[in-house]
């Protein structure tokens, strides 16, 4: 099925104006074990899920941090996506979901093709998930197709929903489900966005040359009752490029709500050995915050500090590294909302003030500080494939430092408004590597759900 651009517009419209919707925001915790139905319901065995949402961006110098230069990405542009699902469930072990996806770039100067100078570009209506599900909620469960991933605090596995498409997976599943605890194994590949064709993965595209399978173990649980604890096992074997081939070995601990008077915390820590294009590669990362919630006070603000860290490489030509493998993640919920940095070759120093001066508005503030973790590796973006300046060994680690505003407002049952400005200042990297301006982010964004 494939819509023309004046009538998807209408569509879209149509739905802002006649709906009141608005999504709650993930919450950062692990997956659970099998999500009910949920949306709209079509009788006693049928529902239907449905999200527009809409989002206008404007960015300055955050690509070539150059005030003489006018490039293509410093522009404004509009951003929209539309989610149309439906889920049958005509027994407790029985589920069958299906749900397609329309994504659009409006107004750009850059190119509309995804990927090119951060475009998000188009992706005509397509297959986003569809998924056979077998099991109960409490036992063993299988499910198999088209779906999400999203493990953890989503550092290394996520569907990337700040994304304008976001990020799916062929895949297999089984999940078993204990009264405290839960365990799961996966394989899977990537989807690949390609308007206008069907999205594959390298699982079903008919070629080996670049098969792509990642699979993992991922075991959680609440035996401790003052926090959850999970570990996992990670493996992503890629053909091409000289092979790739590693694991990722994992430990996540977060308290669990109200065990600690207002105290919270998360610590995570990762290594990876194996093969990446053919050189060794050991690896390591870590997270570690505390943060404090005064839950007595109206506002019930709260106070955060964080530090993050993952490893880069100090020798691109011995046949080894050591730049962290960032994954499948979601960067822009962690590293600075401009998505200048992923967690790799990185440190990351944060401070997080919050408050809700009412039920359905909440205020942030974020102030970041960037280091590279060896100035002979690179500067990786968010998207943890293009980098932010050539290699310039010689020069100081320090990147720079973001503040990042933000207000989500859940305007109705079923409509949230997310706005945020945010500022990076060009620091001692940049001033010897070339332009070092600062640079600016603002945006605004409606999301409606059922």
């Amino acid at each position: 099925m494939r819509f023309t651009l004046t009538s998807s517009l209408i569509v879209h419209f149509a739905l802002i104006v006649s709906s009141t919707y608005g999504g709650e925001r993930a919450a950062l915790a692990s997956e659970p074990v099998k999500a009910a139905p949920v949306g709209i319901a079509l009788g006693d065995d049928w529902s239907l899920t449905l999200q527009e949402r809409v989002r206008g961006e404007w960015r300055d110098n955050s690509f070539d941090f150059n005030d003489d230069v006018n490039a293509l990405t410093d522009d404004s542009w509009l951003e929209q996506r539309l989610r149309l699902g439906v889920s049958w469930q005509p027994a407790s072990w029985l589920r069958i979901v299906a749900e397609g996806q329309d994504t659009r770039e409006f107004f750009a100067d850059r190119p509309n093709t995804i990927g090119q100078l951060g475009a998000e570009g188009d992706d005509t209506f397509d297959l986003r998930q569809g998924y056979i599900e077998v099991g109960e909620t409490n036992g063993l469960s299988l499910r198999a197709g088209r779906q999400t991933l999203v493990y953890g605090d989503k550092r290394l596995i996520s569907s990337g929903e700040w994304g304008n498409a976001s990020r799916t997976f062929d895949a297999v599943k089984v999940h078993y489900q204990h009264d405290d605890w839960w365990l799961e194994a996966f394989t899977s590949s990537v989807v690949k966005l390609r308007d206008e064709l069907f999205n594959q993965s390298t699982w079903f595209n008919g070629t080996s040359e670049d098969d792509q399978f990642f699979s993992g173990l991922y075991f959680s649980t609440r035996a401790l009752a003052f926090q959850t604890t999970d570990v996992y096992a990670l493996q992503l074997h890629q053909e091409g490029a000289g092979g790739t081939d590693f694991v990722t070995w994992g430990t996540r601990w977060a308290s669990n709500p109200d065990r600690f008077a207002g105290w919270d915390y998360t610590v995570e820590m990762v290594a990876q050995t194996g093969q990446v294009k053919g050189e060794d590669l050991t690896a390591f990362a870590g997270h570690w915050d505390l943060g404090h919630t005064w839950k007595d006070q109206a506002w019930k603000p709260r106070l955060g500090l964080e530090y993050s860290y993952a490893s880069g490489d100090s020798n691109a030509s011995d046949g080894k590294t050591s730049t962290f493998q960032n994954l499948f993640p979601t960067n822009h919920l962690y590293y600075g909302y401009m998505d200048l940095f992923a967690w790799q070759n990185l440190h990351n120093l944060a401070a997080h003030f919050s408050m809700q001066p009412s039920k359905n508005l909440k205020a942030s503030l974020d102030y970041h500080a960037f280091w590279l973790a060896d100035t002979n590796d690179a500067w990786y973006r968010s998207n943890i494939i293009s980098t932010a300046r050539p290699i310039t060994s010689d020069a100081s680690s320090f990147a720079g430092t973001e503040l990042d505003i933000t207000l989500v407002w859940k305007a109705l049952k079923h409509l949230e408004v997310q706005a945020g400005y945010s500022h990076f200042f060009a620091c001692d990297y940049l001033k010897a590597s070339g332009s070092n301006d600062d640079a600016d982010f603002a945006y605004v964004m409606m999301t409606l759900t059922y």
